[in-house]
């Protein structure tokens, strides 16, 4: 087994016995840790009473965070003519139409964010197994195939965050730095939380907000007290 480092050791010493804290107590233990060489993000993994295989259970949502993901979020458009023109004069970094298709097919996927007009969508269509995969498939439900590519290029930009549950029932985020400050993470966690408590799909049954985690992209992972999360103590059965 490998030799733990001193910081690893003396993180995981710090986290031993801690479990369901309150979120503030959560958000000042991960981010006093966080002490890697760059600005590590701060991630959030929530454990849901939900199973994707059921359509009726599936949830995805999109949310703004209020102070921002900290990461710069590379975004492209499959547009043409003046929405083109829109979407440049917003700030997307990639725009096209068939050459950006062509592009996505060969494999080069410099982008974190893929928005299309509604006429797009034939062609984006046939990028499904490339973009679906990766989470980048655009969709009306989160607002990223719409005619206005103003919008959806600054909301992107400034700090959207897109959800969707996996296999296993859980949904996982970046929420911000270990930079910001503990008001600022808090926030952004508890508005994600709220976010996702609002896309409980119709065939959840029994308990929704099952777990909540959590951690800082190098360090251990502690969980949070859902009550403390929710601000409501039934939204954890």
């Amino acid at each position: 087994m490998a030799k733990l480092g001193k910081r690893t050791k003396a993180a995981r010493e710090q986290f031993a016995g801690k479990e369901d804290i309150a979120i503030d107590e959560a958000v000042k233990l991960v981010k006093s840790n966080a002490k890697a060489k760059f600005d590590e993000t701060i991630e959030i993994a929530m454990n849901l009473g939900v199973d994707p295989r059921h359509a009726d259970q599936m949830v995805r949502g999109v949310v703004s965070l209020p102070n921002g993901t900290g990461k710069t979020v590379r975004v492209a458009v499959f547009a043409r003519g003046p929405k083109a023109e829109e979407a440049q004069a917003a700030g997307a970094d990639i725009v096209g139409a068939e050459d950006l298709m062509e592009t996505v097919q060969s494999g080069k996927i410099d982008f974190d964010r893929c928005i299309a007009t509604p006429d797009m969508m034939p062609i984006v269509g046939r990028l499904g197994k490339v973009l679906g995969p990766r989470n980048l498939m655009p969709n009306p439900k989160v607002g990223t195939v719409t005619m206005d590519v103003k919008e959806a290029v600054e909301a992107a930009k400034g700090g959207q965050v897109q959800f969707k549950v996996e296999k296993a029932g859980v949904i996982h985020a970046g929420v911000g730095k270990a930079s910001f400050d503990e008001a600022a993470l808090k926030a952004n966690v508890l508005a994600f939380v709220d976010a996702v408590s609002k896309a409980k799909p119709a065939g959840a049954k029994g308990s929704y907000l099952k777990k909540i985690f959590l951690s800082s992209t190098m360090g251990p992972g502690v969980s949070v007290s859902v009550e403390s999360a929710t601000g409501n103590e039934a939204a954890a059965g």
